[in-house]
């Protein structure tokens, strides 16, 4: 069922070429940090290009609850901030929805501000794990109380005397780095986050942005960020790339098309968010990129995909699994289409997102006849090949919206319409994908 009402069916058809422009929504990663930061300098940050999915509403509910002003005035968005330390104690529980980035964020924004707060959200949210945040969060003085397993609800209590950290994370995870340095802007002194394996930074490249002192380290460790507390950040314009995490849905799809030719706009191409481009490339994708250029500190360019018959499986570098940890789930999808095994190691964190992801697309590619191996921390595609792909079955998408999208790409190209039993919840980080989608000639949309 969806999280917000009651469930959508949807189908997917065979179609005919896709083309035109892809205009996806801006990167979720970006507006959640946007708002977030926005409401921890003193002033004004204008926004323009926020993702408006319910992800990233809810963490502007988040941040007006926390007493920041967020308000929106034609295409901008303002966020009048309170300063590090300056958040308010909210009246109310923070409702995160189905947002894992959101949430586990704002704990470690508010975590060492001497207030109390709430956090829970939907079904989803509330059954995934909390501790790889709040541990670190507990290092700063925090205190967490939640459900069994560290799961919300969740009420944390901030730290009232701030100390600084030092810690090493045990998964490459980026929400679990950014809590951590989100959490150190009130802490005194230095606090260092140590990764073994680079993940997205985001984070970092806004925090210095704002005015914050960061710096990053190569070392025997392995990626040293430290970060320097107690900073006033300053308001800032931004200007939102778009999405490459959305972006992979009308590319994917224009590959296993037949016929297809799509210009996907303006897209963030942060080397720690674009290993499914360069994955894609390597399994022999008509995937170009063009116009390439720098926007607000960020790389940028126009992507053009083509219809790919002879697509070949490969053995995706575990290295790579961070930069394009959302992705693996239509890049699956692709590799049903392709000649020969597709590998993917180095994937444990797909079990615990919005749901097993691992679990949730290898169960609905053998639905839809589609062999697949899998263990804790990587699977296999045994891909059929262009025009071998029969489809036709109805799968689950377990409030998960990148599994319920894949599924709709995948049904484009098979023999027989592809079902999801539910596609509410594309509406938390692609509001308009279906719109999207059937605009460049898909034939997708609601199941009667």
């Amino acid at each position: 069922m969806s999280s917000h009402g009651d469930p959508i069916p949807m189908i997917a058809r065979k179609s005919a070429g896709l083309k035109g422009e892809a205009h996806v929504p801006g990167d979720k990663s970006i507006s959640h940090r946007s708002l977030i930061l926005g409401a921890m300098a003193v002033g004004e940050t204008k926004v323009t290009g926020l993702l408006e999915g319910q992800d990233v509403l809810d963490t502007a509910k988040a941040m007006r609850a926390f007493g920041a002003e967020v308000e929106k005035t034609g295409d901008t968005w303002h966020v009048h901030g309170v300063g590090v330390g300056g958040f308010a104690e909210p009246g109310n529980v923070i409702d995160c929805g189905n947002s894992g980035t959101g949430v586990r964020l704002i704990m470690g924004a508010m975590a060492t501000t001497p207030i109390t707060a709430t956090f829970t959200g939907d079904a989803s949210l509330n059954s995934r794990p909390m501790a790889r945040v709040t541990d670190p969060l507990a290092l700063f003085g925090a205190r967490a109380y939640g459900r069994k397993g560290g799961r919300l609800p969740m009420t944390i209590v901030g730290a009232a005397d701030a100390l600084p950290v030092r810690y090493a994370t045990p998964v490459p995870s980026a929400q679990v780095k950014s809590a951590v340095l989100l959490a150190g802007l009130n802490a005194p002194g230095e606090t260092v986050v140590i990764e073994r394996e680079a993940t997205r930074d985001h984070s970092e490249r806004m925090l210095t942005g704002f005015g914050a002192q960061v710096t990053t380290e190569e070392s025997p460790e392995g990626r040293v960020i430290t970060l320097v507390g107690q900073p006033e950040l300053k308001p800032q314009t931004i200007i939102v790339p778009r999405d490459p995490s959305s972006a992979a849905f009308p590319v994917c799809a224009a590959l296993i098309t037949e016929g297809s030719d799509v210009l996907v706009p303006n897209i963030g191409l942060n080397p720690t968010r674009a290993g499914l481009f360069f994955t894609l490339q390597d399994m022999g994708a008509d995937l170009t990129f063009e116009n390439m250029r720098e926007e607000g500190g960020e790389p940028v360019a126009d992507l053009r995909a083509k219809f790919s018959p002879n697509l070949k499986g490969i053995e995706v570098p575990a290295e790579r699994a961070a930069s394009m940890i959302d992705e693996y789930p239509v890049l699956s999808v692709v590799a049903a289409f392709a000649s020969g095994k597709t590998h993917m190691p180095g994937v444990k964190e797909l079990r615990v997102k919005e749901s097993d992801r691992i679990d949730a697309m290898a169960t609905g590619l053998r639905l839809n006849g589609v062999e697949v191996d899998e263990g804790e921390d990587w699977w296999t595609v045994h891909g059929r090949g262009f025009g071998d792909v029969k489809g036709g079955a109805t799968v689950e998408s377990h409030l998960d919206h990148r599994i319920a999208m894949s599924f709709m790409v995948m049904g484009l190209a098979t023999e027989a319409p592809v079902r999801v039993d539910d596609g509410g919840p594309i509406a938390t980080s692609f509001p308009i994908f279906e719109t999207l989608m059937t605009g460049l000639g898909a034939d997708m949309g609601r199941d009667a």
